[in-house]
């Protein structure tokens, strides 16, 4: 059984809504001006805090504006994931809470997301942001296998978040011509190509053998 979180304190909820204040307004900002035209300071002032403490968030303005899209996204994986019921098949857990989080956006996301597509930079803050996958799917994965493997849970974990990348890579890549090639390279506007849920699924489907494998060596 899956120990339950403890809420988070009070110093780690100011730190939660002074991230959540960093990123909506690097967002905002961002599709007010054009992200070329936002600095740091903008953020940092519009969400009342100096640019010091912005930096103690996030690293650049291109990880803060995708961070309003990829937001707690990581986290909400690895929740699905332990939600599912002990006999679940871990790897159709694992591909349905990825599936899941990644294709249900709203309003915000979708403009986020179009927003992402216009600049080469974001894009790769975009795609970047699947590295956080790794941790709390690792965490959960763990606690589903007990003792299979020290390293098999990370090694999953973090499969898991390179597959993501990959899908996510494709989705984006422009139509095989060199026009759209020479935009992508400029920055200009990429129209995802093909169903993310498939791409999604594709990318994940050779890792259920390793999963598979996994689960019937753990002692659960």
């Amino acid at each position: 059984m899956t120990t339950p979180t403890p809420p988070p304190g009070l110093r780690e909820r100011k730190k939660q809504a002074t991230r959540e204040a960093l990123r909506e307004a690097a967002l905002r900002l961002a599709l007010e001006r054009g992200p070329d035209r936002v600095r740091v300071d903008d953020i940092a002032e519009a969400a009342g805090v100096s640019p010091r403490t912005y930096n103690n968030y996030f690293a650049s303005r291109e990880q803060a504006i995708v961070a309003a899209v990829t937001a707690d996204r990581e986290t909400r994986i690895a929740s699905a994931v332990a939600a599912r019921p002990a006999g679940a098949r871990l790897a159709d857990a694992v591909t349905e809470a990825v599936v899941e989080q990644y294709t249900k956006t709203g309003e915000h996301e979708h403009r986020a997301l179009l927003l992402i597509t216009t600049r080469t930079a974001l894009r790769d803050a975009f795609l970047d942001a699947t590295a956080g996958i790794e941790p709390p799917l690792a965490a959960v994965i763990a606690e589903r296998l007990g003792d299979a493997g020290p390293h098999t849970a990370r090694v999953l974990a973090a499969s898991v978040a390179a597959a993501v990348r990959i899908a996510l890579e494709d989705w984006l890549r422009p139509a095989g011509n060199a026009e759209a090639a020479g935009s992508l390279a400029a920055g200009g506007l990429v129209a995802p190509s093909g169903s993310l849920p498939d791409q999604l699924r594709s990318a994940l489907a050779p890792l259920s053998p390793a999963f598979d494998a996994a689960e019937r060596r753990s002692p659960h």
